[in-house]
């Protein structure tokens, strides 16, 4: 179920990006693809559904954060399709990854990914972030369209560690969402993201506790 242009458009779009990932990786994150296109059919997992963008929009888009990501083990929350917690997982194999979405489908799709992808790096959890009890605090939480940034912090900021930070994927910079934000809570920077064949804005924005840096 993969696109015959999809190779070249990584490759192009990761040199677009000063990217350089082995020839294995690549082969990994266009098999994600085309399992993430042939469920998306049955389960509704993605949005988008033009195979042309999809290299761009959901491998290319994902990959944009790799510098901002520094932690040993990162929870994707929210995880849908596997964006960004795959693409992340198989670019750094020696990282662990935590995959937390409420969606049986999802999840679903996602422990089939880690199993044909033979991502041992990569554990999926069934549930609410609210009932998540994980055996110590994340340092990075990473987020790609799931809630507004006062939901982030609301829901899933009892899984954050103390100096931990989040990193929100948006669109357009989301002014209403950084204002509504709860006392405490602050977007301590914000990063403009190019991402090769995509339409729209891309920010990351790294959310913390107020008190991290005093």
């Amino acid at each position: 179920m993969s696109y015959p242009q999809w190779p070249g458009q990584l490759r192009d779009g990761l040199v677009a990006m000063n990217l350089s990932l082995p020839d294995s990786q690549q082969q990994q994150l266009l098999a994600f693809l085309a399992l993430l296109n042939k469920w998306n059919k049955a389960y509704n997992l993605t949005a988008v559904r033009d195979e042309r963008v999809m290299v761009s929009r959901q491998l290319l888009d994902s990959l944009s954060i790799l510098p901002w990501v520094t932690t040993d083990h990162l929870l994707d929350v929210g995880a849908g399709g596997g964006l960004p917690g795959i693409p992340l997982a198989i670019v750094f194999p020696e990282k662990r990854f935590t995959l937390l979405d409420s969606n049986g489908k999802k999840t679903r799709f996602l422990n089939q990914c880690v199993l044909e992808l033979g991502l041992d790096n990569v554990e999926v959890i069934h549930g609410r972030a609210e009932d998540c009890q994980p055996d110590q605090p994340f340092t990075q939480i990473s987020s790609r369209a799931f809630t507004a940034l006062e939901n982030l912090v609301t829901w899933c900021g009892g899984l954050l560690a103390n100096d931990g930070e989040f990193l929100a994927m948006k669109g357009q910079y989301p002014d209403d969402e950084v204002a509504a934000l709860p006392a405490g809570w602050q977007v301590e920077s914000s990063h403009s993201l190019t991402v090769p064949g995509a339409d729209g804005e891309r920010h990351l924005l790294i959310v913390a506790r107020a008190e991290r840096h005093r």
